[in-house]
Formats: C-alpha cells, sequence, structure tokens
C-alpha cells in the first residue's frame, strides 16, 4: 500500500483552507462488517459521427463488504478493504433488465477518498471522486484532486488492461441541504477529460482510442455522520476518438442511491414463507435458500400456448406471492425464467428470457418494485429440477423463480 503522509496530502490536495469554528471535517468512516449496495441509472444518448446512434438505459448493481479496517496512524490515513461485486445491465427489447456481465474487485480507500487498486480490476470507472482536504471547509470553500476514469475496452479493443484517463477535479463545498428528511451536505465536483493515448495501444492490432475528451458535473449529497455518500447525480459528456477517425460520443445522466443492507434470517423466512404459501393455497409453488438469496420457485406456470403471456390464473397467483415480497421492500429481486428440455437451444432460450420478461414487467406493474430493482435471467432448459423423462416432470422444469436478493 502506498504511503499518503497528512503533509502531502494537504499538498497535492489542497487549495488553501482555513478551518473556522463552523467549518466540517470530511472523511470516510470504515467498519468492519459493513455492507451496502449500490444502484445507478444511467441515461445516455449514443452517437457515431455525429449522427445519433440509439438511447441507452442502463442499471448498475454495486454490493459492497468493508473488512481489514486500519487506524490512522502518523504517516498513514485510516483506510479499509473493500470486497466488491459489480453488475452492469442495459434495458433489453423485452422491455425488462437483464442480469449483465459481472465484475469483481478488491480495493483500499482512505479515509481521503484515495484508492489503492490493481491492474487486474476494471470496476469502478471512476476513481479518487470525491477527495477530501485535510483541513475543515465551510460553504463556498474549495479545493483541487486528481482521479481518473478506468474504461474496459477488452472486447472492443483489444486493451487486457484498463484504459485510464487522468483528470483534474474542482470541487465546492456548498453547504447543508435537505434531501430525502435527511440533512446532507452538497459538495459539487467538475473536471473536464481531455487525454491523448499512449502510442503502446497501436500494438493490440484493432482500431483503439487515440483522444478521449469530455466533461463530468457531479452532485454529491454527503452524510458526515455515517461518512459516506448516500445518494449522487452527474451531467456528462464523453467523446472517444479512434485511430480510424471515427467519433464516439455519449452524453447523458446519472444518478445512484446507496442502501445498507443487512442478513436476512433465511432459515426463519424460509419457513415462514412456505407456511404462507400453504395456507394460501398457492399449489407448485416453494421457497429455499439460494446462493443469491432466497427464491420462490414457481413450477408448472401457465403461459399461453408457446408465448410469453401470463394466463390469467397466474397472474392471481402472482398476485399472492407479491404480497410475501413486499415484505423486504430494500431487497432488489431477480426473476429468472426455465423450460422443459423442448424445441432447439436458441428456442428455448428465448423463451425462457421472454417468460422472466413477463413475470417481472408484471411485478413492476403491480407496483412490487420499480423496474430499475427487477432483474431477468434466462435459462432455457440447463437448470431442471426434475428428469425431462415424463409430462410431469417437464411441467416441473417449465418454472419461473423469484429471487430476493441478499448479495
Amino acid at each position: 500500500m502506498k504511503k499518503y503522509p497528512f503533509i502531502s496530502l494537504a499538498l497535492i490536495l489542497l487549495v488553501g483552507i482555513g478551518g473556522t469554528a463552523s467549518a466540517e471535517t470530511f472523511r470516510y468512516r470504515f467498519a468492519n462488517g459493513d455492507t451496502y449496495r449500490i444502484n445507478s441509472t444511467v441515461k445516455e444518448t449514443v452517437s457515431i459521427n455525429r449522427v445519433f446512434s440509439h438511447n441507452a438505459d442502463i442499471t448498475n448493481r454495486i454490493t459492497v463488504t468493508v473488512s481489514d479496517v486500519q487506524p490512522a496512524t502518523a504517516i498513514l490515513p485510516a483506510s479499509a478493504r473493500h470486497d466488491c461485486t459489480f453488475m452492469t445491465s442495459e434495458r433489453t427489447t423485452n422491455r425488462t433488465f437483464s442480469w449483465g456481465r459481472e465484475y469483481s474487485s478488491i480495493f483500499r480507500r482512505s479515509e481521503f477518498g484515495i484508492y489503492d487498486i490493481a491492474d487486474t480490476y476494471f470496476m469502478p470507472i471512476v476513481r479518487n471522486v470525491p477527495v477530501f482536504p485535510v483541513k475543515d471547509v465551510k460553504p463556498g470553500d474549495t479545493w483541487t484532486g486528481t482521479g481518473e476514469e478506468a474504461h474496459d475496452f477488452r472486447d472492443f479493443y483489444g486493451l487486457t488492461k484498463p484504459f485510464k484517463v487522468p483528470f483534474n477535479v474542482n470541487y465546492t463545498y456548498s453547504g447543508l441541504v435537505e434531501r430525502n428528511g435527511k440533512k446532507l451536505h452538497l459538495i459539487l465536483a467538475e473536471y473536464t477529460l481531455l487525454y491523448d493515448s499512449p502510442l503502446q495501444n497501436a500494438a493490440t492490432g484493432k482500431d483503439y482510442p487515440v483522444r478521449t475528451m469530455g466533461y463530468s458535473k457531479q452532485r454529491i449529497y454527503w452524510d458526515n455522520t455515517l461518512g459516506m455518500i448516500p445518494f449522487y447525480n452527474e451531467d456528462f459528456r464523453i467523446q472517444l476518438q479512434l485511430a480510424s477517425g471515427a467519433v464516439y460520443e455519449f452524453k447523458g445522466t446519472a444518478e445512484a442511491v446507496v442502501t445498507e443492507t443487512k442478513l436476512l434470517d433465511r432459515d426463519k423466512i424460509v419457513k415462514d414463507m412456505n407456511d404462507e404459501l400453504s395456507r394460501m393455497g398457492i399449489e407448485n409453488t416453494t421457497a429455499s435458500s439460494s446462493a443469491e438469496g432466497i427464491t420462490i420457485s414457481i413450477e408448472n406456470i401457465q403461459f399461453e400456448a408457446d408465448s410469453a403471456r401470463l394466463m390469467p390464473s397466474e397472474k392471481e397467483k402472482i398476485t399472492k406471492i407479491s404480497a410475501l415480497l413486499e415484505r423486504y421492500p430494500d431487497k432488489e429481486l431477480l426473476v429468472s425464467g426455465h423450460t422443459a428440455l423442448a424445441g432447439s437451444t436458441s428456442s428455448r432460450q428465448k423463451l425462457s428470457e421472454e417468460r422472466a420478461g413477463a413475470v417481472a414487467r408484471f411485478l413492476v406493474e403491480s407496483g412490487v418494485r420499480s423496474e430499475y430493482n427487477v432483474y431477468t435471467r434466462g435459462f432455457g432448459a440447463e437448470k431442471p429440477v426434475a428428469p425431462n423423462d415424463s409430462e410431469e416432470n417437464m411441467s416441473r422444469n417449465r418454472r419461473v423463480e423469484i429471487t430476493i436478493l441478499e448479495k
């Protein structure tokens, strides 16, 4: 781990700030075992060579566990290890968010917000924002810092390490504001991107970015009691100029909400759910503990023939199940579709995705969750719960599972 003497931090991060009796000291706070979830949404317009290409609606799900908290010493600030899982999903043609690519990332972050992260990790994209000055700040005070964006261009341009774009950040402390009934500190962060890529990127043999331009304007809402960011939003514009001469532009808005998470008492919840399902007379439906959380499996779920249109009886069944899901409003849902072993592999995959999407849309339309808190997955016939050797067993494999996500 790098050493960051406090005096060096002051020289690197500060534009001289004098403390006052009413000033604030901003620091990240860590506790071993802390877990939280970050949900961010991005709405952007994509253009190629100044011609509109498409609109993108993206959601990112990040889970974080904090450990190995190290207190401050004479030469090092306090810091902690962060074990994270990132999942990025773009809205599908079914109007749902399918479970996307997952990334794992491990890094240390100091109480000032500085990262220590290896080049093997591609997430998070924006690093060292915000960073805090050593001294106190009062409304109207400003300071500067350095940060970087790290992009995963392995698939597009064959770059094996994160593509890093450095920048300088200007911060302004605006003061206390009220948001969702809480008093939070509003910090404005702005940076401009203007970066010419190193020549070694040409060694990939593929087209690659030679210049990155753009800006980010962020409004960071800081909870100084918890020492964390419960909410932020952003306006951004990024242009990538490629060696071929093509120019890609991404312009839009983003926002993120941080939620502390608590472990579920799975054994008790599973038992209570199965008792409730039995009491409500919901057939072919059971709850169980799974790798991701607590899963309610609806076997022999009925759709119109060879379609993803739910039968009225199944809508009634899911409405009853919704009462159980609404007991855990801060947990996201993953809806997984499964088929029996019939038809081609591609047709089974497509049908399983469509049926998961149908159930997810029904849950959203019923108000059980926001569309940004329900994800879908299709597995085709890859995960049978019974051999596909009889109509009874095949009906069991034609199922939809709704998982209350804990991780």
